[in-house]
């Protein structure tokens, strides 16, 4: 599958999104080309930004704190469990947050808050699908793909910005 990537700077440092011909996210990160094509290992990455002007758009103004809901389309790869969970962490309003074990219950499977960590690990397209909104059952961050650091300045962001 070919995609097209943009690597643009934000208030978090360099952001890379892939997106296909259609401008469907695909995948993101925090980081360079290089880093978002070790996320796409099997894929063909072309730099064309203008295929990426809308995702570049919402995620620019989402890590500014002018944008608060994503329109822009995904497309993300996973399970049908991953899935779910990811379609459920759409649910959860900016500013707001869930555990892990609420977010499990909630895609019917209340005993799966470790399967539920490693999904959102697994996000494909953070920020828009927002897994920095859970967090552990006593308020810790317990872990995030892109850091503990990032996570707290994401839920911060939103914090300040609701």
């Amino acid at each position: 599958m070919k995609l097209y990537c943009d690597t643009f700077p934000t208030p978090f440092g360099d952001f890379s999104v892939a997106v296909d011909e259609n401008g469907t996210v695909v995948a993101t990160t925090f980081g360079n080309e290089a880093d978002l094509r070790a996320r796409l290992a099997s894929d063909e990455l072309l730099r064309q930004p203008g295929y990426a002007a809308e995702a570049r758009r919402e995620i620019t103004g989402f890590l500014r704190g002018e944008l608060r809901e994503f329109t822009v389309k995904t497309v993300p790869r996973g399970t049908d469990f991953q899935k779910r969970v990811w379609s459920a962490l759409r649910h959860v309003h900016y500013g707001r947050t869930c555990t892990y074990g609420e977010l499990a219950a909630a895609v019917g499977n209340p005993k799966a808050a470790r399967a539920v960590g490693r999904t959102n690990a697994a996000n494909p397209v953070c920020p828009i699908v927002p897994c920095h909104r859970c967090i552990g059952a006593d308020g810790s961050l317990t872990g995030f793909g892109f850091g503990e650091a990032i996570k707290q300045r994401l839920l911060d962001l939103e914090s300040k910005t609701r």
